[in-house]
């Protein structure tokens, strides 16, 4: 990164955003979900483009040079202000050498928004060109309404903040596009809460910088995801996020180790970990995984936050100023962009 951090102007309705698919496009009732939700975002004034890339036909909704164009004149053009995919997908990978990075690095930040495997371009999009990204719900579950405790993601695309969310107590699951593809509701499972490694209290602050551990691992040692050059250039505390989507424990540890061997967390104040249903291995957990990588590094670790793939979702800003509060009943996390 060879330019400060900037943050996107605010969010407003009457502002244009893109809609294109960099990894998985949409058919059959995903595709009628996302129709929904372009419906929606327009009834709450904003403009939306959907762009060529959306074919859900294959594993990506388009040659990967295509993706990469539509996503980067999207990401340049200073009339969209914010660009958010339907979902993530596989193989998003194949496209981040690909984006012109040198008209992206003359142009004014955009809004990019998702999670899943949108953190393998959510991430370099913060380290390579200093714009702050936002780990939040894609555009299948915008509509969806927020608990108690977070924030739409759309409040800290279009606010000044700083934004302050708390822990909603709610473990909750999708429903299926069959069943209804205008759901605005989640559907509760159970409750949960957040918890610092070893039952004590914690109160830190740093950058923060993370994303799905299966996507965006294989960035780590690459010009992509050199979250500890990013890091040193800022010369501040991060505090480094990760929550995994469907790998066995063993996978997630290996993952863990190789983000940790290549520095991301060498700067770090804090780990915060999502709440997973990811399976464990017959002999290790998804809580051991992550301790077998990173418990040597004598780091807070706390658990079970809502930046996942179990509903509902906390959003965060990659790059944002935030302090994490857990101590008893209050957990919270306040985010200043700036």
């Amino acid at each position: 990164m060879d330019r400060p951090l900037r943050f996107p102007r605010p969010l407003r309705p009457g502002d244009r955003i893109g809609v294109t698919s960099p990894s998985a496009g949409v058919e059959g009732a995903g595709a009628a979900r996302i129709d929904f939700c372009v419906d929606w975002l327009r009834g709450r004034g904003y403009d939306v483009e959907v762009g060529e890339c959306m074919d859900g036909s294959a594993i990506t909704s388009a040659p990967a040079a295509q993706r990469a164009a539509e996503l980067t004149r999207m990401l340049a053009d200073p009339d969209i202000a914010c660009v958010v995919p339907p979902w993530g997908g596989e193989t998003a990978i194949d496209l981040v050498d690909l984006l012109d990075w040198d008209a992206l690095a003359v142009a004014e930040p955009t809004w990019l928004v998702g999670y899943s495997d949108m953190s393998t371009l959510l991430l370099p999009v913060t380290t390579r060109l200093g714009w702050a990204t936002l780990h939040g719900d894609n555009l299948a579950d915008t509509p969806v309404e927020v608990p108690a405790g977070l924030m739409h993601w759309l409040d800290l695309a279009g606010g000044e903040g700083p934004f302050t969310q708390s822990g909603s107590g709610l473990v909750a699951t999708w429903v299926r596009f069959e069943e209804d593809v205008r759901a605005t509701q989640w559907r509760p499972v159970s409750s949960g809460a957040w918890q610092v490694e070893g039952d004590g209290s914690l109160d830190v602050s740093g950058r923060l910088i993370g994303g799905c551990i299966e996507t965006i691992g294989h960035l780590a040692g690459t010009p992509y995801g050199d979250v500890r050059g990013w890091a040193e250039a800022l010369d501040e505390p991060t505090i480094v996020y990760v929550e995994a989507c469907e790998s066995d424990a063993v996978d997630i540890c290996r993952h863990l180790h190789g983000m940790r061997l290549a520095g991301w967390f060498d700067r770090a104040a804090a780990v915060l970990v999502g709440r997973t249903n990811a399976p464990d291995h017959r002999e290790l957990t998804q809580r051991e995984a992550v301790l077998d990588a990173l418990g040597r590094l004598d780091l807070p670790i706390v658990w079970d936050l809502e930046i996942g793939h179990v509903p509902p979702h906390l959003p965060l800003v990659n790059g944002a100023l935030a302090r994490v509060v857990v101590d008893g009943d209050r957990q919270e996390i306040s985010q200043t962009l700036a």
